[in-house]
């Protein structure tokens, strides 16, 4: 699906977003091995959540789904059973990644696959703290789905992530749960924390001290009445947007703020975005407030080291508004984003192109100089959701009509992210 996407004079209006797409994978992850129904409120509406819920429920849990309400029925640690096909994880790197934390621990074989896109992505960064916990897994050439996880028992170990990463850092807690002793996982910088705030809610025993999550195995989880926040890094989009385009007042209701995600929100606001936070309350354990943004000149920024890692998933965002901002933007330390859905620096820099923009890029970043304007032009998403949302922002302040080529990418994580954004845009 192509999209035609007009400047805009003005955008304003009060919205909610979709579940955090997140917090919704890991909810149905525990709820599936944990004992009775967990029902979950906001569920993300995105395919990549709808692929986490097909997976646990070939495994024997039971899935219930009622628009963005969702009630997942499992049977304990041990509950699941032997999937009757090979699991599809679609274009979810977090199905897969962290669902196999899981299932290495089953006393049955499974197979699990994905999409062309994921299957051109690396899974050797999950494989070796598996297998360093007694795990058996096969990989095409070494380190590509499809995998093929053999039963195994695990132990617990102590693990140092060579990179920052939540999805690791989420696989081998996830298959923690499953070894008699404690886990700890060191992470290189701060990641977000979704999985052990989850965990806790459902009865694990969860220990940070600095950098090192501890996790005791083998607790008895107990399922939970569940609510979701907003997703922050859909929400980006929108900051942006109306960052971007003068007279813009938005008001997005509802938003996770949990602390290792807000750095976008402290980004911004060192540009000098107008941003408020309101009505700051707390869900399972989830920070959630209403966040308001107004239109305002921003300066720029860098964005290095812990705080690429904390704002990996908002780069192509920002670095659409580091195009308008005073000072631009540069990204270093960000390796991570070529191996993404796309090669996200290389698909970022090739659209800024083609709009017209300048940007430099390196192995792992990129630099777009400021004060620059976006002209009408023909981008394309290259079958990644963020960069089909990024450059739809960007045809908001562009000088005339632009074409998002494969803009329906967007469906796998914010299948209603066009529908808003026209409403906002009057």
């Amino acid at each position: 699906m192509d999209q035609k996407i007009s400047p805009a004079r003005k955008l304003e209006g009060v919205m909610r977003l979709p579940g955090d797409k997140s917090i919704s994978h890991r909810y149905a992850m525990l709820g599936a091995i944990a004992e009775g129904r967990t029902r979950i409120l906001n569920y993300s509406s995105g395919a990549d959540c709808a692929s986490t819920l097909a997976c646990v429920e070939a495994l024997g849990a039971t899935v219930e789904r009622e628009g963005n309400e969702v009630a997942v029925t499992g049977n304990g640690l041990d509950g699941l059973q032997p999937a009757p096909r090979m699991l599809d994880a679609g274009n979810s790197g977090s199905t897969i990644r962290m669902l196999s934390g899981i299932l290495a621990a089953q006393p049955f074989l499974t197979r699990i696959t994905g999409d062309e896109s994921l299957s051109r992505r690396p899974m050797d960064r999950i494989m070796r703290p598996l297998e360093a916990m007694g795990a058996s897994i096969a990989a095409r050439e070494g380190r590509y789905p499809p995998l093929e996880i053999r039963p195994a028992k695990l132990h617990p170990i102590e693990y140092t992530l060579p990179v920052a990463s939540a999805q690791v850092k989420s696989c081998v807690l996830l298959a923690g749960l499953f070894a008699e002793g404690v886990t700890r996982v060191q992470e290189p910088a701060r990641t977000r924390d979704h999985t052990e705030v989850a965990m806790r809610e459902f009865g694990a025993t969860v220990e940070v001290a600095g950098r090192t999550i501890s996790l005791s195995g083998r607790p008895r989880l107990k399922a939970r009445d569940l609510v979701v926040p907003g997703d922050l890094s859909s929400a980006a989009f929108f900051l942006v947007a109306a960052l971007l385009v003068p007279g813009s007042r938005i008001v997005i209701e509802g938003v996770g703020l949990n602390p290792t995600r807000s750095a976008l929100l402290d980004f911004l606001l060192s540009m000098g975005a107008r941003i408020r936070v309101r009505n700051l309350a707390f869900a399972a354990g989830e920070p959630v407030g209403d966040i308001e943004v107004q239109h305002a000149p921003v300066r720029g920024g860098v964005i290095e080291k812990d705080l690429t890692a904390a704002l990996i998933d908002e780069i192509p965002a920002l670095a659409v508004l580091g195009a308008a901002s005073e000072e631009g933007l540069t990204v270093r330390d960000a390796s991570e984003l070529r191996v993404k859905e796309t090669d996200r620096i290389a698909t970022i820099a090739e659209n800024l192109k083609r709009m017209g923009v300048e940007v430099e890029v390196a192995p792992d970043g990129l630099t777009v100089p400021g004060k620059q304007r976006f002209h009408a032009a023909v981008v394309d998403s290259f079958g990644d959701h963020r960069i089909a949302m990024a450059f739809s922002v960007a045809a908001l302040a562009a000088d005339g009509e632009c074409t998002v080529r494969d803009a329906g990418a967007a469906a796998v994580s914010f299948p209603e992210f066009f529908r808003i954004l026209q409403a906002l845009a009057g």
